[in-house]
């Protein structure tokens, strides 16, 4: 007959005797318990120094009990069920779940559950090393309400933040929608007193300021409109200032086109490149196409490694052709925008026509917010 090894048989082989075992297990700091299934009700038949004091019983006052003697209210049922079913098995589990002392205090129970087997195979004590986890667990729940407390005192925050937020963007929608209506009145009575002033370089100074007030007022508008006051898409005020453009126009001899990518930019930069692009497109509408000369302007903005690239193009008398403005400033005030954002910009003649290239860096913001759908957006023109 084949005989089962055990650890009893291995130590015997290896010249150590059972009386060894017993006093290692005796006097280890591990509480330990057999139990022997082989009686009714699977009793305690040893317990080391340890596991009494674990627990607070004495030796007789567990022997021969069951050690479902330490359970209690708040034990959980699921647990006990799995450990029942794991010894019914014969296999071994590991299981935590919560015991109580003798004197009525709870502690959470680590437990590794093995059977014992002799050397037929038969099953005749199951053992059982604990440890109280019982700090484990306060340091977790402990860990759980920090965190249920961070969470609530960063909702708190964020509440406080998020209300701060709303309160400064209704502020800033309340101070651009001033600020457009303050424009709009400046730019009505610069355009009234134009009316009344007679033909000439006065007439057109008026106009031409007006103009650009109202292109500002524009930007202003967008911003009280939008859910967001910190940007500004391009592309929907070229959108607008084409169309006004384009209807003051003679569409049979002047046509005005524009490719504007999808790009927000900070509300720092909208009135300077807005400002920049009225003049541009402007002046060329006035100074490209003199005595009636038909013609085609073509404004053109897109992102680029360096940041904004703005292309103003028409195919008119270039800048050598045209008429000398000494009173105009057109020009000193695009490049004046440039330098205030940092830009560089080059003016060339292109034969037929005037060609103005700006790049421009783009700040952290309009970085940060910067529409990520980059198709080409819709073309304006003229008929």
């Amino acid at each position: 007959m084949t005989h089962r090894e055990t650890p009893a048989t291995r130590a015997r082989g290896l010249g150590i005797n059972a009386g060894a075992f017993v006093a290692a297990f005796i006097a280890s700091p591990t509480p330990m318990v057999l139990t022997d299934p082989r009686q009714r009700d699977n009793p305690i038949v040893w317990a080391n120094d340890a596991f009494l004091s674990l627990t607070g019983y004495a030796w007789e006052e567990v022997s021969g009990r069951n050690c479902r003697m330490l359970q209690g209210p708040e034990t959980d049922a699921r647990a006990v069920r799995r450990l029942r079913d794991a010894v019914s098995a014969g296999r071994p589990i590991e299981i935590e779940l919560v015991n109580y002392r003798k004197d009525g205090t709870s502690f959470w129970n680590g437990m590794t559950v093995a059977p014992v087997h002799d050397e037929t195979g038969q099953i005749v004590h199951f053992y059982s090393a604990q440890a109280d986890m019982t700090g484990k667990y306060r340091n977790e729940v402990a860990m759980r309400d920090a965190h249920d407390e961070l969470e609530r005192r960063v909702g708190e925050q964020t509440a406080d933040l998020r209300a701060a937020l709303e309160q400064k963007t209704a502020l800033l929608h309340e101070v651009d929608h001033r600020v457009k209506n303050n424009l709009q009145v400046i730019s009505s009575l610069m355009l009234l007193k134009a009316r009344r002033t007679p033909r000439g370089e006065a007439r057109d100074a008026l106009q031409g300021m007006a103009e650009r007030i109202g292109a500002l007022s524009t930007v202003h508008r967008m911003l009280y409109s939008t859910g967001d006051v910190t940007r500004f898409d391009l592309r929907e005020f070229a959108e607008d200032f084409v169309s006004e453009l384009v209807a003051g126009l003679d569409t049979d001899r002047t046509a005005v086109s524009a490719e504007i990518d999808s790009i927000a930019v900070s509300a720092a930069m909208a009135a300077p490149l807005a400002l920049m692009m009225h003049e541009l497109a402007t002046n060329a509408v006035r100074h490209a196409f003199p005595d009636s000369r038909p013609g085609r302007i073509t404004i053109t903005a897109q992102r680029s490694e360096d940041g904004l690239r703005m292309l103003i193009e028409d195919d008119g008398v270039g800048l050598a052709g045209g008429t000398p403005n000494p009173a105009g400033f057109g020009r000193s005030l695009v490049e004046m925008v440039v330098r205030q954002l940092r830009g560089v910009i080059a003016w060339s003649d292109v034969a037929p026509g005037t060609r103005v290239e700006i790049v421009v860096p783009l700040d952290a913001i309009s970085l940060q917010s910067a529409i990520t759908d980059r198709a080409p957006g819709p073309e304006w023109a003229s008929p």
